[in-house]
């Protein structure tokens, strides 16, 4: 039976969010036997309602409420208003995620000290080390289904990945495969083998895919001690005057203004919507936002180094058949200041459909280059770039001044600017993509500029002193014991890896610490 719980329960710990951080810590608690409720400000779109349609499930799943932009980035330039390509659905963004699953490397951990002083990047060691999340990750890859890890098999090769391994070992790369991902590669944990359907991004419809939504949210709320509320936005978190947060301030699916007291709220709203919410919940006591005596808030924002590389071959490739990112290039992921800059980055397998690589590969252009790429899209290969970004302080995320949303609260202002490391970094990747391509016979090469981000991280930066960021270890905040923060906005740094694998070890491990203060009366 689904729990249902009433507004007024001071017992309740509140989840703001259902993605890879929200989901997997409200059903992990539930398990635990915790009454939890998760605000989740989409609708609940199930499997069968997935459309195998690229701007048909964008409108369907993708957060389009309006945000604002600023910076030097591409993202400003070409999609101003649409600074992030992720979910405002159950589940959230592991709906949309191609299933890569990596572990951050020891060296990622403490970037501080293995790159030294980088000019212009506030960079900070973590205050926990590989050794410290192994446990975390090996559970999060059990309950994922990672392939290439607890004697599960990889997913197989399609033509984009053949074409990679190719260009891979003509340039002398030694590690290449189809990737460490949370697809099954056979039946396992009762859901069915990968169909490569080729719509990974549009929503997993055999549901091989892992997601809080089918994966995760159904045992909890099974267990009896775990309520969702779709389309619930929320606005406020409410504290007393000790500064202890009391309660959660949200607009129904009607637009009604509902409160939900709690014992405990953390916020697992993606690194754009959590320090939005906490800075629109200032109140006397916190003149600058909820957890910000650092004035850390919304700073350093991450979207890690990213772009792409597209060619043209004389014969077929139909890079769009089969898994879309099941295929990665790892040697470049390592730090060797001799390359021209610090930390690494990956190259992964990556087909769009036609109607979004016209969108992305030159927004609003046209002309002979344009249309030959177009034309010869069936005989197309392409990877996707993603390396570590160097955290800038001006980076992140503001209340607009002007422009607010239908609640009356102000929009989130993304600002980024590119470090020169990062521009390093995307050249350097931006050549040996081309050479790839190259030793293997193309006849065209596109380079190709970033999307909007999908992997947004460090805006409420984990850190061990409070002066240095806005929640500790645990993911507590360092201003107010019972408020956590669960998503990638409290990375530190965000390393060379698709950031999915170590969110959900992170929730996990943050649920196990609430459970455990919770025991001991310290919540």
């Amino acid at each position: 039976m689904v729990a249902k719980f009433e507004l007024n329960n001071e017992g309740v710990v509140v989840i703001i969010g259902s993605g890879a951080s929200g989901g997997t810590l409200g059903t992990d608690l539930a398990l635990a036997g915790i009454d939890t409720v998760i605000l989740e400000a989409g609708p609940r779109v199930e499997i069968e309602d997935f459309v195998n349609d690229e701007w048909k499930s964008f409108s369907q799943i993708a957060w389009l409420d309006q945000r604002t932009t600023s910076g030097n980035w591409r993202v400003h330039k070409d999609f101003a208003g649409l600074p992030a390509w992720i979910v405002r659905a159950v589940g959230g963004t592991t709906i949309h995620w191609a299933g890569a699953s990596l572990r951050f490397q020891d060296y990622e951990f403490k970037a501080k000290t293995h790159y030294g002083d980088v000019k212009g990047a506030n960079l900070l060691d973590w205050p926990i080390t590989l050794t410290e999340m192994e446990p975390w990750y090996d559970k999060a890859e059990d309950r994922m289904g990672v392939t290439r890890t607890n004697g599960i098999e990889g997913l197989p090769g399609n033509n984009n990945f053949k074409v990679l391994k190719a260009g891979a070992d003509k340039l002398g790369y030694k590690e290449c495969h189809t990737g460490r991902m949370a697809i099954n590669s056979a039946p396992r944990h009762g859901r069915g083998g990968c169909q490569q359907i080729g719509f990974c991004f549009q929503g997993c419809k055999s549901g091989a895919k892992w997601s809080t939504l089918y994966a995760e949210i159904p045992k909890g709320e099974d267990s009896g001690h775990l309520e969702v509320r779709p389309n619930c936005h929320v606005m406020k978190i409410e504290h007393d005057d000790k500064g202890k947060v009391t309660a959660v301030v949200y607009a129904d699916k009607d637009g009604k203004e509902q409160r939900q007291k709690a014992r405990v709220v953390c916020v697992a709203g993606n690194s754009i919507e959590s320090p939005r919410l906490l800075l629109n919940s200032a109140s006397k006591l916190f003149p600058n936002g909820l957890a910000n005596s650092s004035g850390m808030v919304g700073k350093n924002y991450m979207r890690h180094m990213t772009g792409s590389v597209y060619a043209i071959f004389e014969k077929p490739v139909h890079m769009y058949r089969g898994t879309t990112m099941a295929g990665i290039i790892r040697d470049e992921a390592r730090h060797d200041p001799s390359r021209g800059f610090v930390g690494g980055y990956e190259l992964e397998t990556l087909s769009l459909g036609l109607p979004f690589m016209a969108a992305f590969l030159n927004p609003g252009g046209w002309g002979r280059e344009f249309t030959s790429a177009l034309d010869n899209y069936d005989k197309m290969a392409g990877l996707w770039i993603v390396g570590e970004d160097m955290p800038q302080e001006q980076n992140g995320v503001t209340l607009h001044k002007e422009v607010k949303d239908k609640n009356g609260l102000p929009v989130p202002n993304v600002h980024f600017d590119d470090h020169p490391n990062d521009i390093a970094m995307r050249t350097h990747a931006y050549k040996q993509g081309t050479a790839l391509y190259e030793s293997v016979g193309a006849t065209a090469i596109y380079p190709t500029p970033p999307y909007p981000s999908t992997h947004n991280l460090g805006t409420n930066r984990m850190s061990e002193k409070p002066k240095d960021g806005v929640v500790n270890k645990w993911g507590q905040t360092h201003d107010i014991k019972n408020l956590f923060i669960a998503d990638g906005s409290q990375f530190t740094t965000g390393g060379a890896e698709n950031p999915t694998l170590t969110i959900v070890a992170l929730a996990t491990r943050q649920a196990d610490t609430i459970r455990n203060m919770m025991s001991k009366g310290e919540l």
